[in-house]
């Protein structure tokens, strides 16, 4: 019966410290680490850094409707996350933001799986076209000020990993 009873207690406050982790913090607070989530097993993009090998979790599409949807309407995507295009052929693409809420980093691949180039902080809500003046297969969509923060430029190797068995576009 003690055992039961100083477990329950143990437990009520160990949930008790966790809700107060939960709540925003307060002007003053120390900063709290946030735990690292574990990797996931689905599809990435791993590109080679002077540092290392930087990955993004990404959601892959290759429809036509899917490719021009995008990442239009979302309001937020996770820090280490993205979306990658398998487009319908090598060509200098260009992208719009029209529909698209937060600033995103455009990474142009090409077929050699290499980086054509960067739009970085793309504008939200804009018609501006995006380009980088190259043929590229292959965009890949982080949020804006990935690619300074991870030291990516062009030129750096790409490889996929986890991807399913999409086909681009036709």
């Amino acid at each position: 019966m003690r055992a039961t009873l100083l477990l329950t207690v143990l437990l009520v406050g160990a949930c008790e410290r966790e809700a107060k982790h939960d709540d925003p913090p307060k002007p003053g607070d120390a900063p709290v680490a946030t735990p690292t989530p574990p990797p996931t097993n689905g599809p990435k993009v791993v590109i080679a850094t002077p540092a290392g090998d930087v990955a993004v979790d990404v959601e892959v599409v290759s429809t036509e409707a899917k490719i021009e949807r995008g990442l239009m309407y979302r309001q937020h995507m996770a820090l280490d996350a993205g979306m990658l295009f398998l487009l319908p052929e090598i060509k200098d693409w260009t992208f719009w933001m029209r529909n698209t809420l937060i600033p995103l980093d455009m990474i142009f691949i090409r077929k050699s799986m290499t980086i054509a180039g960067i739009v970085e902080n793309a504008e939200p809500k804009t018609e501006t076209l995006r380009t980088v003046g190259e043929p590229s297969q292959y965009v890949l969509e982080v949020n804006g000020g990935w690619t300074k923060q991870h030291g990516v430029t062009k030129d750096q190797k790409v490889r996929f990993a986890n991807l399913p068995e999409s086909r681009p576009a036709q």
